[in-house]
């Protein structure tokens, strides 16, 4: 029996090679479609069938937030066919945004009580605070910890005058939110640094100072304009962005949507914990990656570097292992 883990990304994962993706005639598509009409947007199958990818139009919140909560869904539920009925679900795990979709994948909210929570946050997010989120890794080339890059962290965020902010542990990179001033900040005292074939620090485009006090406003108007999706108990483990466990047998509704409407949104999320305790507590032989794109492949792969996972000590480890007969990592996107 395989036991997997089903991790779902947040944005940033929506991009060029994703376009596509959507089947029109899928169920699910035709419902978010008809909601989108409700909320007077653009249908999605316009958007994922655009001859060519504009960045101004497909990154905006309210777009691409939906384009990836069904695309998530379409490959969570093909992973769970593909492992019926010689394996299982150990538990469900997302990183930001993909904390929504995993609530859904988990069984906490419908399919279209999913994409309401989605499609509305990514709206309230588009009038919420300035501001945004830097990227910075604190890992070397091979994935191990960069003591330098870690510090320059740690001292880009004591000198910001209280305007940046921790918002995301995400493998072995630090994502920092701020208010326009903050990212300017970040931008300019964080030292330039190459990793693979991207130069940081940049600014994620599109991003708001999400996981942070900055985003306060969001989480008050969400509790407000949020009362319809009914939250249920899990049908399988669900790891947060603390690295909490709600559990099927006694996951507290309320505190599981209290969290979600508000810490979620208002405190750092720590996508590590959450992978590290999935790993520890439910030791699931594969980690699955449901699209778009692979945005969480490396970064998966540096939690396994850290923790050892399989006798991974570096990025060679975790390369030998991929191409072998056992992967640890299996990337469903495009």
């Amino acid at each position: 029996m395989t036991r997997i883990a089903i991790v779902c990304p947040g944005r940033g994962s929506y991009t060029e090679a994703s376009l596509g993706s959507l089947p029109r005639d899928h169920e699910w598509v035709r419902q978010a479609e008809s909601m989108r009409v409700g909320y007077g947007l653009e249908p999605l199958t316009e958007l994922d069938g655009a001859e060519r990818f504009e960045p101004a139009r497909h990154l905006k919140p309210s777009n691409v937030s939906a384009l990836i909560y069904v695309v998530s869904m379409l490959d969570a539920e093909k992973a769970g066919e593909r492992i019926a009925p010689q394996g299982s679900v150990a538990c469900v795990a997302g990183n930001s945004m993909g904390w929504y979709t995993a609530l859904a994948v988990g069984g906490v909210l419908s399919f279209e009580d999913g994409f309401r929570l989605v499609q509305r946050m990514s709206l309230l997010q588009e009038d919420g605070a300035g501001g945004g989120q830097v990227i910075y890794p604190f890992v070397d080339g091979d994935w191990r910890c960069d003591p330098d890059r870690a510090r320059a962290i740690d001292e880009a965020l004591a000198a910001s005058e209280g305007e940046a902010f921790p918002s995301i542990r995400l493998g072995g990179f630090a994502v920092l939110a701020g208010s326009p001033r903050g990212v300017s900040h970040l931008l300019r005292e964080l030292p330039k640094v190459q990793l693979g074939r991207t130069s940081y620090p940049f600014k994620l485009a599109q991003h708001g100072p999400y996981h942070t006090h900055l985003a306060n406003g969001v989480a008050d108007r969400a509790r407000i304009e949020l009362a319809e999706p009914e939250f249920r108990r899990p049908q399988v483990p669900l790891v947060d962005g603390r690295g909490f466990v709600f559990s099927p047998w006694s996951a507290d509704v309320a505190a599981l949507r209290d969290y979600t409407l508000g810490a979620q949104v208002t405190t750092p999320y720590d996508f590590t914990a959450s992978v590290r305790v999935a790993l520890r507590e439910f030791a699931p032989e594969r980690v699955v990656l449901p699209g778009p794109g692979n945005s969480l492949g490396g970064v998966c792969g540096q939690i396994l570097v850290a923790e050892g996972w399989r006798g991974i000590r570096s990025k060679a480890d975790f390369d030998a292992l991929q191409k072998g007969a056992r992967p640890v990592l299996d990337s469903m996107g495009r």
